[in-house]
């Protein structure tokens, strides 16, 4: 029997349309293709461009406020010259006042005792003696390191500021204590703080007597002192000067401070030399003298150089009112 051979079929339509699909497809894709990339290319370019806009809108905001911040720096370094002038000056100042001093103070010690008990002993003398004393050639100084101490009346105004109590207060009780020492008899006393405020209300306005027991009060009332003070010693002067004022009295203000917060020493001054008239002698009626306790002077911390303005403050005021600036040179007791 003899077999028909099939007739195999290489290229069915079937596979053709398979191909032509295909190839189709690639076209399609490789037109699409070549059709987006300039789209996307001019939306990359203008995103570009916004943010380059942008960035050169800020970079002139830079440079606009570098120049400001540049103006304002060459107004502080002016500023820092000018400052640096004035602290030059303020202490070759403070240097000049230092050495007025200097020599003050390696005397004050020994002149101390020796004055301190002649002192004591030219309050003490009787009237006899008194008459014999008018009539020797020879005038004696009745004073105390410079101090005179020929007062019937006294009156401290006492810096009650945080500084002077933190550091200083112990020293303050023992000056005063000293000051009530050399004068054993006095016909009143006053105690008041900076500002003008009264140790004891109930002597406002009037004199405290003095008595033994009176002036261990007044110590005793000065270890517990608080009070407020604004660092000034000029309340607590014209205050006393104005209340107590007599031209029948021997006053004087003793004032004990650290630092003067005030900027105008010059009306200051003025203020109490019209307050504080003179005396048919031409001096003032009421004495000020002044110890500066060195709290604040040369303080690393830099807060204005108060210490040294009351320095200069008060060394014009004794000067000028009859009395004598003191300026310590330590803390401790």
């Amino acid at each position: 029997m003899k077999l028909r051979r099939r007739d195999i079929e290489i290229f069915s339509l079937s596979f053709l349309d398979c191909i032509s699909c295909g190839f189709g497809a690639i076209i399609l894709l490789f037109v699409l293709s070549k059709f987006a990339q300039p789209v996307i290319i001019e939306k990359v370019r203008e995103d570009l461009q916004s943010v380059i806009v942008r960035l050169e809108e800020e970079l002139h905001e830079i440079r606009g406020e570098a120049r400001v911040l540049n103006r304002e720096l060459e107004g502080k370094k002016e500023q820092l010259s000018e400052e640096k002038i004035k602290i030059a000056r303020l202490q070759g100042d403070w240097s000049k006042i230092e050495g007025e001093f200097a020599a003050s103070k390696k005397d004050a010690a020994v002149q101390n005792i020796i004055e301190g008990k002649l002192a004591r002993a030219l309050q003490e003398l009787t009237e006899e003696m008194k008459r014999l004393l008018k009539k020797q050639p020879r005038r004696i100084d009745r004073s105390i390191g410079g101090i005179p101490v020929d007062s019937e009346y006294i009156i401290f105004i006492i810096d009650t500021s945080g500084s002077m109590q933190r550091y200083a207060w112990g020293l303050v009780q023992k000056k005063l204590r000293e000051t009530l020492k050399v004068y054993p008899k006095v016909k009143g006393i006053q105690i008041m703080n900076d500002m003008g405020n009264y140790m004891f209300n109930q002597y406002r306005g009037k004199w405290i007597p003095d008595s033994p027991a009176r002036r261990r009060a007044i110590v005793s009332g000065l270890r517990t002192w608080r009070t407020f003070s604004n660092s000034s010693p000029v309340e607590g002067i014209t205050a006393a000067i104005r209340t107590y004022y007599d031209p029948n009295k021997k006053i004087s203000l003793f004032v004990f401070g650290d630092e003067y917060s005030g900027h105008d020493p010059e009306s200051v001054i003025r203020e109490v030399g019209r307050i504080n008239r003179t005396g048919p002698g031409g001096e003032r009626l009421v004495r000020i003298h002044a110890v500066g306790f060195p709290v604040l002077v040369g303080d690393p911390r830099g807060i204005g150089d108060t210490g040294k303005r009351f320095a200069t403050l008060m060394r014009v005021l004794c000067q000028k009112n009859g009395g004598t600036f003191v300026g310590l040179n330590t803390t401790r007791p």
